[in-house]
């Protein structure tokens, strides 16, 4: 009697682990398989960092500038004598030696007649000086010069903006329109991921973290993104 209540007992106990060990089997066999995530790159691009403004004051300065002033003039010329400025000692030199050749004789006669032109072109010379050239004319001329003058000007802005939910300032070359650039920041846009399963390795890019790992589904990976081919 006991040897058969030990009997069933043995039974019992095989009966549980083939099928604990079955139970397992096919959990083994029908959950979803996983690929092991080697490396997730994050993919970044650069995005402005803005601010809204709330005010801005101009920044002032005394500065030394200058300035071309230009206005019209009337201006008195004289038309150009045939012989510029010397033309009475050009003429008396003329005539002074025509009456010194009227007298004597012989070398006398050339004596009065270089005497003659001397005095005639010295007599000329002064004439000239005393006289004021051709005849008259009046012109309008643009005249123009350069002055110099303290002037007031910008140089910048003092900037109160608000990024964030928070208050800042800043000071800026320009004026600012509603916005204003603040900087620089990188902005992920995907992930370059590596992964490994039954021996293979591959890649793919995904809009967002993929963890550790990633599901199989038919022998391939089972997410959206952008395969590379695997590795052996």
């Amino acid at each position: 009697m006991e040897d058969k209540t030990m009997n069933k007992t043995v039974l019992a106990v095989l009966a549980g682990v083939l099928v604990g060990g079955g139970a397992i089997a096919a959990y083994n066999t029908y959950s979803t398989p996983y690929a092991e995530v080697v490396s997730a790159t994050p993919i970044t691009v650069k995005e402005p960092i803005l601010g809204d403004v709330v005010a801005s004051n101009a920044i002032t300065e005394m500065r030394t500038g200058q300035r071309e002033v230009c206005e019209d003039r009337v201006v008195e010329t004289r038309q150009p004598e045939r012989f510029g400025d010397k033309d009475g000692m050009v003429i008396g030199a003329v005539v002074g030696g025509l009456v010194g050749n009227q007298v004597g004789k012989g070398d006398g006669r050339k004596l009065a007649t270089v005497a003659g032109a001397v005095g005639g072109a010295y007599a000329g010379r002064e004439i000239d000086r005393r006289h004021e050239g051709g005849r008259k004319t009046t012109e309008v001329q643009r005249v123009c010069q350069t002055v110099s003058e303290p002037r007031e000007e910008v140089v910048g802005y003092d900037v109160t903006y608000r990024s964030e939910g928070e208050l800042g300032s800043i000071r800026v070359d320009r004026k600012p329109g509603a916005q204003i650039q603040l900087g620089e920041r990188d902005k992920i846009v995907g992930y370059d991921v590596t992964w490994r399963y039954d021996g293979q390795t591959g890649r793919l890019v995904m809009d967002e973290d993929p963890g550790s790992r990633l599901p199989i589904k038919d022998g391939v990976i089972a997410v959206a993104g952008k395969d590379t081919p695997p590795k052996g």
